[in-house]
């Protein structure tokens, strides 16, 4: 039984993991270089002096990215105020670079979304903007949308602007960094304190938050493996700031009549009377007036249990989507509300990567300076969500074959061999399902029946088949 990480050392074993990945690129359409039309008009966007705009914003921005990212669409300044405290949030100004009904804008609409692979991703916009004249780099004067957010002591919003302004992001933060410097940094420090709030705020309202460690490819020093990314507490504060501003974004297009929210209905009863009985079977403490959300804010995904119940709160959080809508805000609840965040929402924050959130930003952009919507913005918002949601299926689906594709080739000879596992789903029929290993960061099938769910258990690898990228277990005791 192996005790020491699995890695794919040795140069035969990258030229396997380069051609797998290729393979998922052929086989899911994965966009590839651009056409010379969208390169030339990114370098001549580029080129370009940024659009005159009143504000010159001379605040010590910062951004917090996982290490090794270039392409930086949100930088912050925090501070406190009297009864509360004031977010400054800047988002780059893709708008500023990208002409509507232009070689880049048709291109984006094709991709979507950028997509991340272990070896390259293959950006939105062309490298030239996405990672050069349009990210918020440090030391760099850029073009930007910066929103100011007060919020009071309970979270609540008190009042919100947004305009366009040059800032200067100062330092670029990664989350292992600011995590390590929580109390010695005071932005972190801050930001700790924002963050806090929000959440707080977030379980007040029935929000939930799931605090499960994301399975990721990881390369380093010439080796591949696997590896869970997430969970740390710097990461988690500052998604709460982009969740604040996507909820001040949707606030302002609900009032002005038109936008795009991004939506996710509330489970059906059935579903969550589901969930308690497996809370109930793992020994999950779940009082009949409390929510999911409140309760899955207590767990820990280290413990095998609480790991268990976590994977299971996941078919909870089904049925996400885009609601575009005009001329007044949608009759229906549920193409308003964000169950997981429990209020309206709408994504703003990440148009580098993001086609939808350019329009967004246009919108809100519009709606707070009292001026119409730009057309383009208005014409193109009915098509949005198919392209989006098309785009982030396609995202989600490449990111699993990555996965997959790594955890057989980690694994194709240690066939035989017994692990141990955590079992964090079974099958409705009883029949198998699927396990954690301990080492490597391997999810897979399980087969057998009696698996016991949150358990501690032995299992057998019987198959790891790189050409499927297929892994499968069988339950060994």
């Amino acid at each position: 039984m192996p005790h020491r990480p699995i890695r794919l050392r040795n140069e035969e074993a990258d030229t396997e993991v380069r051609a797998g990945l290729d393979r998922i690129r052929q086989e899911m359409a994965v966009p590839g270089a651009f056409p010379e039309a969208v390169r030339a008009e990114a370098e001549a966007a580029a080129m370009r002096a940024p659009a005159p705009v009143p504000d010159v914003l001379d605040l010590p921005f910062f951004t917090i990215d996982p290490p090794g990212s270039m392409d930086l669409d949100q930088a912050m300044h925090l501070e406190r105020r009297p009864g509360g405290h004031r977010v400054h949030y800047a988002i780059a100004d893709v708008a500023s670079f990208v002409t509507a009904g232009g070689a880049i804008d048709a291109e984006a609409h094709l991709r979507g979304v950028t997509l991340y692979l272990p070896d390259e991703n293959a950006p939105l916009h062309p490298r030239r903007l996405s990672e050069g004249a349009a990210s918020l780099l440090p030391g760099e004067r850029r073009p930007a949308v910066v929103w100011t957010i007060d919020i009071d002591g309970s979270g609540t919003i008190t009042d919100v602007a947004v305009r366009r302004a040059l800032v200067t992001s100062r330092d670029r933060l990664d989350y292992d960094g600011a995590q390590r410097e929580a109390t010695a940094d005071e932005r972190i420090v801050l930001l700790a304190e924002i963050g806090t709030v929000l959440l707080e705020a977030e379980a007040a309202r029935g929000g939930v938050s799931l605090p499960l460690p994301e399975q990721e490819v990881v390369r380093t020093d010439g080796s591949w493996e696997l590896a869970f990314r997430g969970g740390l507490p710097s990461e988690t504060w500052n998604a709460q700031i982009s969740l604040l501003t996507g909820r001040a974004a949707a606030r302002l297009m609900l009032d002005g009549g038109i936008g795009l929210l991004r939506t996710m209905p509330a489970p059906p009863a059935d579903a969550v009377e589901q969930l308690r009985r497996v809370a109930e079977a793992l020994g999950i403490d779940w009082p009949k007036d409390r929510s999911y959300g409140a309760v899955v804010r207590d767990l820990d995904p280290e413990n095998s249990r609480h790991a268990a119940f976590l994977h299971e709160a996941v078919g909870l959080m089904r049925g996400a989507g885009y609601t575009a809508f005009t001329g007044g805000p949608p009759a229906d609840e549920n193409a308003v509300v964000h169950a997981a965040v429990a209020a309206p929402y709408a994504h703003v924050t990440a148009p580098l990567r993001r086609l939808a959130d350019r329009y967004v930003t246009e919108i809100c952009l519009a709606l707070a300076a009292g001026t119409p919507v730009p057309e383009w913005a208005r014409a193109g918002l009915p098509d949005l969500p198919e392209v989006m949601q098309r785009s982030l299926q396609r995202s989600g689906s490449v990111e699993r074959a990555c996965i997959d594709l790594v955890e057989s080739l980690l694994l194709r000879d240690q066939v035989g061999k017994v692990f141990d596992a955590v079992v964090i789903d079974v099958s409705g029929n009883g029949s198998g399902g699927l396990v954690q290993l301990l080492s490597p960061a391997v999810l897979a099938r399980c087969d057998g029946d009696g698996l016991p769910l949150g358990e501690p258990v032995k299992v057998r690898l019987e198959e790891a088949d790189p050409a499927r990228r297929q892994v499968r277990f069988s339950f060994s005791g």
